[in-house]
């Protein structure tokens, strides 16, 4: 019923009035009703979808929790896993900058083994060559003496040898020529074994006759080899055992490296060869628990710098041995010969004496029948 209508029904009939209004005052408790119930349930809607957004963040944060734990647990392998990425990169680059500079030096270096012209069997003749002109140039025997251990028969000693090895013919060489170092390489049997010798030029003041002069020398300064002990040619019944840290078997044994220390030998002035037929012996010492290897090196005769004529020696340098030897073998000669005209001087003088003295004495008559008038 509309306003007006209701206003005029109560003016006319009070009881239509009144009834119209107890109708309102039932109705109006509905409706709030209804109205609560509907924000009850916006309500009720509001806190389901809320517990749903918070029922999804707590499941995207569980996964994250999951695939972080996941990371966490994976993350040694990819670690390893980079860490040998990164090695096998730095292996390439090695591979491919070594592979580069073997190119260079196939291009601008050879090298030569003349053992086989060589008439004495142990003696071996080297030849670096760079650019077509020789550099270095060394000719020498050499023997080492290696010592390593073998199990004695009770199964607990030791039990050191010696091993003694030489150069062979079919050796493989390297070597790097320069203005102030030099450096050659040996290697043979499969490389289980390498010689390095390497050389070095400086100068020095020497004085001579109260006057400092300043002269230019080459001289080694260092020398080295690495061996395995696991070659079985030469260290027969080898105990390979830990060394360094590391356990060495008979499937994995390994090298060692034997080195002089401030080593300054074969001290030659510059632009000569080295000269010595004497034996010259160093010591090296060995990563093998410090044992002691023995170099002897004879019949030399080394350059490695300054080599004016190709395959040519420049002028010999003797070594004081050798030039103490050959003194020693000059020397009883040249008393000999000094003895010897002594004797012949004594001799004559005496012969010349004697005909003086006989020329001074009175002569007397061969014919006997002078004597009756003396």
């Amino acid at each position: 019923m509309r306003a007006p209508d209701r206003a005029q029904c109560s003016s006319a009939c009070p009881a239509a009035a009144a009834r119209e209004q107890a109708r309102d005052r039932s109705v109006r408790p509905l409706r709030g009703n209804l109205r609560g119930t509907s924000v009850e349930r916006s309500n009720a809607a509001a806190c389901v979808s809320g517990a749903r957004a918070g029922v999804n963040h707590a499941h995207l944060h569980l996964l994250r929790l999951k695939f972080l734990a996941r990371f966490l647990r994976n993350l040694p392998h990819i670690l390893l896993q980079e860490q040998r990425f990164i090695m096998d990169l730095h292996r390439a680059a090695l591979l491919l900058i070594s592979f580069l500079s073997a190119l260079c030096v196939s291009a601008e270096q050879e090298v030569e083994n003349l053992s086989g012209l060589s008439p004495n069997p142990d003696r071996d003749i080297f030849v670096v060559r760079e650019n077509g002109t020789t550099c270095l140039m060394a000719e020498f025997a050499v023997k080492f003496l290696i010592p390593y251990d073998v199990l004695a028969l009770n199964g607990i000693d030791l039990i050191t040898e010696q091993a003694s090895v030489s150069i062979p013919r079919g050796a493989q060489i390297a070597g790097k020529c320069g203005s102030s170092e030099s450096e050659l390489h040996i290697s043979w049997i499969n490389h289980a074994f390498t010689f390095r010798i390497f050389f070095s030029k400086e100068k020095r003041t020497m004085g001579s006759d109260g006057k400092a002069k300043e002269t230019e020398v080459w001289k080694i300064n260092k020398v080295q080899l690495v061996y395995d002990t696991s070659e079985t040619t030469h260290f027969i019944n080898a105990y390979n055992r830990e060394s360094n840290g590391f356990t060495f078997t008979a499937n994995h044994p390994g090298k060692h490296t034997a080195s002089t220390h401030r080593l300054s030998a074969l001290v030659t002035p510059a632009g000569r060869s080295y000269v010595c037929a004497a034996q010259q012996t160093l010591t090296l010492i060995s990563s093998d628990h410090q044992k002691g290897i023995t170099v002897s090196i004879y019949d030399i005769q080394i350059q490695p710098f300054d080599i004016k004529s190709d395959f040519v020696f420049s002028e010999p340098y003797k070594c004081i041995t050798d030039q103490r030897e050959q003194l020693e073998q000059t020397l009883p000669l040249v008393l000999g010969l000094i003895l010897g005209l002594i004797i012949v001087i004594t001799l004559s003088v005496y012969h010349f004496h004697l005909k003086l003295t006989a020329a001074q004495q009175p002569q007397l008559p061969r014919d006997r029948s002078l004597y009756k008038n003396m």
